[in-house]
């Protein structure tokens, strides 16, 4: 199954409106609702560059010789990790990246892998496959 599949299977549901007809909202009209770039990353430009810009500091660090992936294997304690970085929160770290964007990074890594553990979402193509 492919992810635009995956999405229009979960993201079809049955809809009433103001007469009580019930019409199905498809996938496209429900994805076309989703404000990713209006809502998201129009709101918070400097800071989605900046996790950005650790996504890229990470990889450098431990795979400077691969291109930009996320290499699931190096650390699975997101929220660990996570309250560490918040507890230096308004920091820089040693290697240059603000505690706050790798605190924004592992709070997205844990919303992904609790979104596909669920369920509620496939696998980027950036991903490796869980075991």
């Amino acid at each position: 199954m492919n992810s635009s599949d995956y999405y229009r299977e979960r993201l079809t549901e049955n809809m009433t409106d103001s007469l009580n007809v019930e019409y199905e909202l498809t996938y496209a009209e429900k994805r076309k609702a989703t404000p990713v770039f209006s809502g998201v990353l129009m709101y918070f430009p400097d800071a989605i560059n900046t996790v950005a810009q650790c996504s890229q500091a990470g990889n450098d660090q431990h795979h400077s010789d691969k291109p930009l992936h996320w290499d699931r294997a190096k650390s699975g304690d997101e929220k660990d990790a996570l309250t560490r970085h918040l507890m230096e929160a308004g920091t820089i770290d040693n290697d240059g990246i603000r505690h706050s964007a790798k605190v924004a990074w592992r709070a997205l890594a844990n919303l992904q892998k609790e979104l596909e553990e669920s369920g509620d979402a496939p696998l980027s193509q950036y991903n490796v496959t869980k075991q």
